[in-house]
């Protein structure tokens, strides 16, 4: 015997509102995501391997040390062209309240990334104590990377509930707005 949610009060909260929803639809800024993500995830899985290689072998830091830029490159392009989505669709450049929490971790990612960038501008640490960092970096893109991927799925499954819910009561739900 189940218990009827809605008499406690409990629905289920949708991601976008209605107009959110069109103006998503309607933005070139959500195909130039959906280009970037993965042209990120790909820079991201290559300059990881070359890292990783150079802090096992000791060879290819200047490889590595162009992959980082370059993902770090497209990590800053990402984020502008996804701060200008967020604010067609949402009415802000970030912290939109249904994107809060992922957000959030992506100034994390981007201070990391940051991090090295300026170490190695200023030739601060040694090569290996650089490529950490960009470890670092890259494990909390791969958490950024998760909570996206998380809500992307969330509003896969979203596309046929009932829009009741304001962005507002999403982001008061928890973290990935379930």
């Amino acid at each position: 015997m189940g218990v009827d949610q809605s008499a406690l009060g409990w629905q289920k909260q949708t991601l976008y509102t209605p107009a959110e929803r069109a103006r998503r639809d309607a933005t070139v800024w959500t195909l130039v995501q959906g280009i970037l993500a993965p042209l990120q995830f790909l820079a991201f899985a290559i300059s990881l391997c070359l890292v990783i290689n150079f802090l096992l072998n000791g060879v290819g830091l200047e490889a590595a040390t162009v992959s980082v830029m370059i993902k770090t490159a497209v990590l800053y392009l990402i984020m502008v062209t996804g701060a200008i989505w967020e604010k067609v669709v949402f009415g802000r450049y970030l912290f939109a309240p249904a994107f809060f929490w992922e957000d959030l971790v992506s100034m994390l990612v981007m201070a990391l990334h940051t991090l090295y960038v300026v170490m190695w501008i200023a030739g601060w640490g040694s090569p290996a104590e650089q490529m950490w960092v960009a470890l670092a970096a890259y494990a909390s893109y791969v958490v950024n990377a998760l909570q996206f991927l998380l809500k992307f799925q969330a509003t896969k499954l979203d596309l046929g509930a009932p829009q009741t819910a304001s962005p507002a009561a999403i982001s008061a739900s928890g973290p990935l707005g379930s």
